[in-house]
């Protein structure tokens, strides 16, 4: 069976007003806005497939993909590359189904080795094969003392400390906000063994996002020395902690908590209803007590692999550590920034 009069497949950069057309789906996320897929596209050469299904001119069914095609690691359709979550926005399961009918056509055709699907779990059985992170969301609701009270006592202390200690938060989304993050982030990402992210991504993150408004920094300076900060990208009545970076001679001030309360109360005082401390894998259980310590909803994320020349869906692992790791962190920063500029398109 063809899907092809059922299911359209676009290109959400030929939509001037996409936005608008995802904004009124409950679960929509900043990562399937025209900025995001604006810049992922930009970024790193990827093609957006998206599959839609439209009744009477208006997109009622949408599952988000983009094709990432690799000399190195192949070609495939990714629901979406480097991004936290984004699901299917869809009315019901039949939607979900033609659409995913649909992408697996498309994917044979275009002889992808396999299909991903990041989100799903409301549309899929819970016998499918799939691969488990988590996410944690503050529900705002403007009352900031009420929050803070709800915070985890070691979270309130070292805000407090970093506050004692003279720690001063600023936000912006200026480029020079940009290349001091940048700095941060590759000594943080050197730290944990792995390359950073082009400062090409960051630069462009810069003229697609934070110049329209739909993103901000927040960093942190003690005694007028960048230590700290975070990158927040918001859409909507949502926000989500995308990047977080710092400079570990400085941990014992405890300057990522503040830069994460400062960033919190902001958005909490301007309207917005859902904060995201984004995706974290279920091995990291540091990383989990720390989030969970916020007041936050924990939630599942599921991803979805599906072997288009096998007809099945996977097991699968996104694990990133290893031997490499160690490597990494002993190479000068030089190399690793040129790694970062050379790898990323390839792992999405």
């Amino acid at each position: 069976m063809s899907f092809a009069k059922i299911v359209e497949i676009i290109n959400p950069l030929d939509y001037k007003n996409w936005n608008e057309k995802i904004i009124d789906h409950q679960d929509y996320t900043f990562f399937q806005t025209f900025q995001w897929i604006r810049l992922i596209s930009v970024s790193y050469n990827y093609k957006p497939v998206f599959q839609v299904i439209k009744e009477q001119d208006k997109i009622t069914g949408i599952l988000p993909l983009m094709e990432v095609n690799s000399l190195i690691t192949g070609k495939r359709g990714i629901g979406l590359p480097f991004s936290d979550f984004s699901g299917p926005l869809v009315k019901n399961t039949g939607q979900f189904n033609l659409l995913l009918e649909s992408a697996k056509e498309y994917g044979k055709k275009s002889k992808w080795k396999y299909l991903e699907i990041r989100g799903a779990q409301d549309y899929l059985t819970s016998e499918i094969n799939y691969y488990l992170e988590y996410t944690h969301i503050i529900d705002l609701d403007g009352n900031e003392e009420r929050l803070f009270s709800l915070f985890d006592s070691t979270i309130k202390r070292n805000i407090r400390k970093a506050i004692n200690k003279d720690v001063k938060v600023y936000k912006s989304q200026s480029l020079e906000s940009v290349k001091q993050f940048y700095k941060l982030n590759s000594l943080t990402r050197k730290r944990h063994g792995l390359p950073p992210q082009p400062y090409s991504f960051f630069r462009n993150m810069y003229n697609i996002i934070l110049k329209n408004d739909l993103g901000t920094i927040f960093l942190a300076e003690h005694s007028g020395k960048v230590i700290a900060g975070a990158v927040y990208l918001h859409f909507g009545d949502k926000v989500i902690y995308k990047f977080g970076a710092s400079d570990n001679k400085f941990q014992n001030l405890r300057a990522n908590n503040l830069v994460m309360w400062e960033a919190i109360r902001w958005y909490n005082s301007n309207g917005y209803r859902e904060f995201s401390f984004g995706k974290t894998e279920t091995y990291n259980e540091g990383l989990r007590r720390f989030k969970n310590g916020w007041a936050v909803r924990e939630l599942e994320l599921r991803s979805y692999r599906f072997d288009l020349r096998k007809d099945r869906f996977l097991n699968f692992s996104t694990h990133t550590y290893g031997l490499h790791n160690k490597i990494f962190n002993n190479l000068p920063l030089p190399v690793l920034e040129i790694l970062g500029s050379l790898v990323y398109r390839h792992v999405a």
